[in-house]
């Protein structure tokens, strides 16, 4: 039997010391100028319009928004994950050692190119030292299928 408990992303487990509300300022994506006349051009794809005619630049009443820096996030709130941790990507076991005082601010993020075998044992020591992994289930196999 491996190390890991199956249960233990469900047994009451690290909190964020603090968890301010996040407030976006614009949640909808910015939609590229003439996306809707042309299907060769993405909607979620924004390019800035440089024409020298162009509406969209000129900030015409009733076209598209541009994005500005005023709808940047709030500097605390920024890279916030809706649990309230901030991620921190992980390569290795000692990696994970650097967030052993920073459990309550900081939650571990296996990279995707760390084999099953390196996120087993990643995965077990972060237990642990009590640290939140945000995809402790990824390339994870039950014992049946060995």
């Amino acid at each position: 039997s491996s190390g890991i408990n199956a249960e233990w992303p469900l047994r009451p487990g690290v909190s964020p010391l603090v968890k301010p509300r996040i407030v976006k300022k614009r949640t909808k994506r910015f939609i590229r100028h003439q996306s809707d006349r042309y299907s060769k051009l993405s909607k979620s794809s924004w390019r800035k319009p440089k024409g020298i005619d162009n509406r969209v630049r000129r900030r015409f009443k009733g076209q598209f928004l541009m994005p500005s820096i005023g709808y940047g996030s709030n500097k605390n709130t920024r890279h916030l994950m809706p649990d309230g941790f901030l991620k921190f990507v992980v390569h290795n076991v000692p990696d994970l050692e650097l967030l052993l005082m920073q459990n309550k601010k900081y939650a571990a993020e296996i990279a995707h190119d760390v084999s099953a075998k390196k996120r087993k044992d990643i995965v077990e020591r972060a237990q642990q030292l009590n640290i939140k992994v945000t995809n402790w289930q990824a390339k994870l196999r039950s014992e049946e299928d060995n």
